[in-house]
């Protein structure tokens, strides 16, 4: 196991990204690692010859009321799992290296997409995500960027920006890694109390029905439980659903004592849930 060079500034990660021969992969994180993302660095080895990881939880994608500050930062053992992983690089820049001038006076919009579901919860959200996708693209230089379909609006917003800007970057989503109970990883799984742990598999519970009334049923027999939204969409358009759609998307958010959760699963109409 070969711990993967650590950088920090624009230029260490110039001069290390000129070391990277052959085709690079990014996988781009907020840190507090878990299995999901060695998942995500294991799939992008498979789809390049080098991966480049970041770690850096960026300040334009959280409101003014969400958990910027205590957000959890744990970076001496998120190295430890890129290494086991097999990462090459980690760039984990400070915002001022990041934002050196400051909030960007320019930031990518997220358009009609980024105000539904995610985005009217959560006001400029990705607004925010997808600035700082943009940017860690252009520093990162990558052929393929790698990420999970846990956060499956985000993964849609990211593949619309790189067709709609001409960014030439494949974008490769992974089916999300969950529980044995079926709770999606995530790194706000750590703020949950063990009765909140029990009471969040009911959003596994849920969307496996696959069904909207069914899945609201499984929810509101769960006190714990306090849901932001739980829609059924096509999985192509992510508007309601028509005549021909055939694989639709359900998804739910919901707060779990004083942890926000988010879950989807793609379902094939006609058959059970995937994902």
């Amino acid at each position: 196991m070969t711990a993967p060079r650590v950088v920090t500034t624009r230029e260490e990660l110039a001069e290390a990204r000129r070391t990277l021969p052959g085709r690079v992969a990014v996988v781009m994180t907020m840190g507090a690692l878990h299995e999901g993302h060695a998942v995500l660095i294991r799939t992008a080895q498979r789809h390049a010859d080098h991966v480049v990881v970041t770690v850096f939880v960026n300040p334009l994608q959280f409101g003014p009321n969400e958990d910027l500050d205590r957000y959890p930062r744990t970076f001496d053992a998120d190295l430890a799992m890129c290494a086991r992983a097999g990462a090459d690089v980690v760039f984990a820049p400070t915002v001022d290296v990041m934002y050196p001038y400051g909030d960007p006076l320019v930031r990518v919009s997220a358009g009609p997409l980024g105000e539904r579901l995610e985005g009217a919860h959560r006001p400029g959200h990705f607004d925010g995500v997808l600035t700082v996708v943009a940017k860690l693209l252009q520093l990162t230089r990558p052929v393929v960027a790698v990420f999970g379909e846990k956060d499956a609006q985000q993964l849609a917003l990211v593949k619309a920006m790189v067709r709609d800007l001409d960014l030439g970057v494949e974008i490769v989503g992974v089916p999300t890694v969950r529980e044995a109970d079926g709770l999606a990883l995530s790194s706000r799984n750590a703020y949950l109390s063990p009765d909140d742990r029990r009471a969040a598999s009911a959003l596994h519970r849920a969307l496996s029905t696959g069904e909207l009334q069914e899945a609201r049923a499984v929810l509101d027999a769960e006190p714990a439980v306090t849901v932001d939204y739980l829609e059924l969409v096509d999985d192509e358009t992510w508007t309601e659903m028509s005549d021909g759609t055939t694989i639709a998307r359900l998804l739910v958010a919901a707060r779990v004592g004083t942890t926000r959760l988010i879950d989807n699963v793609s379902v094939h109409l006609g058959t059970r849930p995937v994902g």
